[in-house]
């Protein structure tokens, strides 16, 4: 906490030095958890906002295509969390071609399967910067491409 002061202190005491101003109701200071863009950060974790999962989840069946890009498009920005993303949701991209929509069971499937994908997110965690870090590199195969 006392780390916490010092850093605040000098940021604010920086932004009055060269007239910047704040506003306080956008600022909170020395809380545990906070929501940012839709995620919450707390204790160097990063997680979805749990309001944005419960509105994925409870989102009804697209019956156009206008309502698939806004589904499409809520969960396009969580990609990050879900593992395969983008296989998940393929069914449902090629929808959204021009003159294509016509909901199929393969469509349902993969609506069903995002969403449970989505409220089972992972939390991502800042690496420990102490410790080396690995890259390694991975070929995945699509079909009969390599990328």
């Amino acid at each position: 906490m006392d780390d916490h002061i010092h850093h605040i202190t000098e940021v604010l005491s920086t932004l009055h030095t060269n007239s910047f101003f704040i506003k306080q109701s956008k600022c909170a200071f020395g809380v545990a958890s906070i929501d940012y863009l839709g995620h919450i950060i707390a204790a160097g974790e990063l997680r979805a906002d749990p309001a944005k999962i419960k509105a994925m989840t409870d989102w009804p069946t697209s019956s156009n295509v206008k309502q698939l890009r806004g589904f499409l498009g809520l969960t396009g920005y969580y990609r990050r969390f879900v593992k395969n993303y983008s296989l998940i949701a393929a069914p449902l991209t090629e929808l959204l071609k021009k003159d294509s929509f016509l909901w199929s069971d393969v469509a349902a499937n993969s609506f069903e399967e995002l969403k449970a994908a989505m409220s089972s997110t992972s939390v991502l965690r800042l690496p420990e910067f102490s410790d080396t870090f690995v890259v390694e590199r991975t070929r995945l195969t699509m079909g009969s491409a390599q990328c």
